[in-house]
């Protein structure tokens, strides 16, 4: 038996709020967690939709029927959606790193005469995409974001270092997460330490979850676009 693999278009769904226009100063793209679906995911954002911010959440390419197929009828049963499974892992990461890089080149087209602040930010099971993406797809970030969630261990830190350069990278904890530790938070910043990464721990009051109010306080911060027009 062997194993093979063939390249094949299909349709991947993203959700946004906001339009790019000419109020547009930044551009935000958010990864759900394991088990959501974008357009739920994205309603959090809405305390950040004031005209000057274009929020993109893509979908994962991989749904799924989040109970057991005997406990209620297929039209009654919840979907969530997963970045990848251990199954063909590298490919799976391969395609969703792709996947970022086109939903991101869409949105960035028509803004790319003048300066966006990008912002990237991973929830959960999200933190591991989109720092995968950060480390090996085409657009520089100003800003990344990993919120309840941990760098994956396989990451390359050199590289995601060079691609962060003076890039802000905070990690966000509610103090009763009951998924992502403190000692799991301590753990991860030593190896960001070991490679002089520079980075900035947010706590909030809370569990699993996004917090609306710690979102409008990073929204806050004022960053400069470090990239060049055309990214």
């Amino acid at each position: 038996m062997r194993e093979r693999h063939i390249r094949v278009t299909r349709s991947a769904r993203y959700f946004t709020l906001g339009d790019a226009g000419a109020s547009t100063t930044e551009l935000w793209l958010v990864t759900h967690g394991y088990g959501q679906l974008a357009g739920e995911f994205l309603r959090a954002f809405t305390v950040l939709d004031d005209g000057s911010r274009l929020i993109v959440a893509p979908e994962a390419l991989n749904r799924f029927y989040v109970v057991p197929v005997a406990h209620t009828q297929a039209a009654d049963r919840p979907v969530g959606a997963t970045w990848m499974t251990r199954v063909d892992r590298e490919r799976e990461i391969e395609d969703y790193v792709g996947y970022l890089d086109a939903v991101c080149a869409e949105l960035l087209r028509p803004l790319s005469e003048r300066r966006v602040v990008v912002r990237a930010l991973g929830f959960s099971q999200g933190v591991a995409t989109i720092a995968r993406w950060v480390e090996r797809g085409n657009v520089p970030v100003d800003q990344l974001v990993c919120w309840a969630g941990l760098l994956p261990p396989d990451l390359d830190l050199a590289v995601l270092a060079r691609q962060l350069g003076s890039s802000v990278l905070r990690i966000v904890l509610g103090d009763r997460d009951g998924i992502v530790s403190e000692g799991m938070i301590a753990a991860q910043g030593e190896r960001l330490r070991a490679y002089r990464i520079p980075f900035e721990v947010t706590r909030f009051s809370g569990g699993h979850r996004l917090s609306r109010a710690t979102l409008k306080a990073i929204a806050g911060e004022s960053i400069s676009p470090s990239a060049a027009p055309d990214r």
